[in-house]
């Protein structure tokens, strides 16, 4: 195989391959093993493969680039930058995008490799030319762009060539495209950003994050929208909050919810900016956030309380990360009845409205109610249980009726909650005291697909995983969802036939 490979690449170094032999060389080279190829492979064979791409063939484009693809693949990096730079440069100007992406990719691949870094970080030409691929009209350029360029940025070196250099200019220009290639570059620097203090320092310096910053608490509302996505990315790092913090960023987010009251537009950033809160909350201390920030969670409520089901659909989200630890847990106990009466509209809600907020509402459910095993002390069980029961007045019945509609989503959403509740005693007393739910959990026939299957199958396993099982539910039901744990998700008896003469 890997002598017919070397015969085609042979001849097309002579020009002499018809699009016929181009398409079998394509399917051949992906048959070679990579050091098969890389024992063969001359700068003749590669040269002629760029050398095709000139053509106005589609087809014979498509070839040429898919076979370059397996064949660059094989090559060591350092090889490539060093013998074939030119070809790369010209591929980056080419008209067709495949080109483009795979010279791009070609470079991500070469900035991995530490002996080839400082090759491409010598080539201002090449990366002015990747940085001018951002303002490019297809997105599937950008995107390669953007993920080479964060790769550069990974070395000191790279962070040098990026922002202490006329490339930084380059930068700057590409953003004056127009406002969707403007915020292709924000999303780069926040890419880079997010890797350590040192990268932010040298985003920071270029002036780039406070332009950021400045459109986040602009006047424009849809700006401010894209632009709150953004620095939420930057928040989830330590180095990226202490910087938002220290900038006061933070807290002009808060007053923009303050002020969103008397904004007639503010339904366009409030739920990113609510989101906001929410992760920083998750990644910092729930309790530190909302003492600090108390109008995030006013904000958090009047949102759930409200009849906008876009609004709703973000308060649950955000309920949901918030009480997904046991501090998040108990800053919203702190509130009370207010929270008990949330949890009945969300009950409600679960039920009642469109399918894709109904499963925000179960997802939420199960990560409010689910406690680990080591943080299972009397109070926080106290809790949890009154939580459940605030959320219907047959809360037990509600989500099993949810799990037994035709929907594979809201069956699954609903089995998580019996799965979030399964290792905590009083659960585990409500299931058994409901006629027939242990029948339910071991009976395979009503889980029609792999989803619904692999959901029971967790259910099963966090019952049986729970210290007090056996106790509650008595060894003959204990036994058989131990033995549908040992049989698998999939599992299906095997049904005995008997022949009887005669019979067809």
């Amino acid at each position: 195989m890997a002598e017919a490979v070397v015969e085609l690449l042979e001849r097309a170094a002579r020009r002499e391959v018809p699009l016929e032999e181009l398409r079998a060389l394509r399917l051949a080279v992906q048959a070679v093993p990579p050091a098969a190829l890389r024992a063969r492979l001359s700068d003749d064979h590669l040269g002629a493969l760029f050398a095709l791409l000139s053509v106005n063939d589609r087809e014979q484009v498509s070839a040429c680039v898919s076979i370059l693809e397996r064949l660059l693949q094989a090559l060591d990096p350092v090889y490539v930058i060093q013998n074939l730079r030119e070809e790369l440069q010209k591929g980056l100007f080419h008209p067709d995008d495949s080109v483009k992406i795979l010279t791009i990719s070609q470079v991500g691949r070469i900035v991995e490799n530490s002996d080839a870094v400082t090759e491409i970080l010598n080539s201002p030409e090449l990366l002015r030319q990747i940085i001018n691929c951002i303002g490019g009209e297809k997105i599937a350029v950008a995107k390669e762009a953007i993920k080479s360029l964060s790769r550069i940025a990974q070395t000191q070196d790279g962070l040098e060539a990026l922002f202490v250099s006329s490339l930084l200019s380059d930068l700057k220009n590409v953003m004056a495209t127009n406002d969707v290639v403007r915020y292709r570059v924000y999303e780069l620097i926040i890419d880079i950003s997010s890797v350590s203090a040192d990268s932010l320092n040298y985003c920071a310096n270029s002036g780039l994050i406070s332009e950021l910053i400045g459109e986040l608490t602009g006047d424009d509302v849809l700006v401010r929208a894209t632009c709150i996505e953004m620095v939420t990315s930057l928040a989830h790092t330590p180095h990226g909050r202490q910087y938002l913090a220290q900038q006061g960023v933070i807290d002009k987010i808060s007053n923009i919810i303050v002020g969103a009251e008397s904004d007639p537009f503010s339904g366009f950033y409030l739920p990113g900016f609510v989101k906001f809160f929410g992760n920083l909350a998750i990644v910092d201390s729930p309790q530190q956030i909302c003492e600090r920030y108390p109008v995030f969670m006013e904000k958090v409520f009047e949102m759930a309380e409200s009849h906008d089901p876009t609004m709703i659909g973000v308060a649950v989200d955000t309920l949901g990360i918030l009480g997904s630890n046991v501090e998040g847990k108990q800053v919203l106990q702190k509130t009370r009845s207010r929270f008990q009466n949330l949890l009945s509209r969300i009950g409600h809600q679960a039920k009642n409205a469109p399918t894709e907020l109904r499963l925000r509402c179960l997802d939420a459910i199960s990560s409010l109610l689910y406690l680990p095993p080591e943080q299972q002390t009397e109070d926080l069980l106290r809790m949890t249980e009154s939580w459940f029961t605030s959320l219907s007045s047959q809360p037990l019945e509600l989500f099993r009726s949810i799990s037994t509609q035709p929907f594979p989503d809201l069956h699954c959403g609903a089995l998580r909650v019996f799965t979030a509740i399964a290792n905590q005693p009083w659960a585990q007393k409500l299931m058994l005291d409901s006629p027939g739910f242990v029948e339910y959990i071991v009976d395979r026939s009503v889980e029609p697909d792999k989803a619904s299957k692999d959901a029971k199958y967790e259910l099963v396993k966090a019952l049986v995983n729970s210290k007090t099982i056996a106790e509650i539910f008595g060894n003959q039901y204990y036994l058989r969802l131990r033995a549908y744990l040992r049989e698998g998700p999939y599992y299906v008896k095997a049904v005995s036939t008997t022949a009887v003469e005669g019979a067809e």
